[in-house]
């Protein structure tokens, strides 16, 4: 979700078309946490808000979703921790993947035959 927020906030700073890209790629990063509270139970969406507001308001980018009710979102004290590197291979993981989708689109046009 922090990393959701630090790309919307930078694609404000971004007057051209590419602001749109990075708000696409922020609200991809979205539907992991969405995801992982529509599976346990809750309403996905005013979760998510919620934890989103709360992260914005108290500054904290250790809020998360609380899937296990045990009554905090900070996931520090729930013993919840993935590691920096974790998530910079996850990220860049998903951003090659992105980018071979992209070169693909690029060499086949629409209406080719196969």
């Amino acid at each position: 979700i922090a990393c959701a927020i630090a790309g919307n906030d930078q694609a404000d700073k971004i007057p051209t078309i590419e602001q749109y890209a990075m708000r696409a790629f922020a609200d991809a990063l979205e539907s992991v946490p969405m995801a992982l509270a529509e599976n346990s139970g809750l309403h996905p969406f005013s979760t998510l808000a919620d934890v989103k507001s709360r992260q914005i308001k108290e500054n904290n980018p250790r809020l998360g979703i609380d899937c296990m009710d045990k009554g905090t979102s900070d996931m520090k004290e729930q013993h919840v921790i993935e590691t920096l590197i974790g998530k910079k291979q996850q990220i860049m993981l998903a951003t090659q993947l992105v980018r071979m989708i992209l070169k693909i689109d690029d060499v086949r046009s629409p209406g080719e035959s196969e």
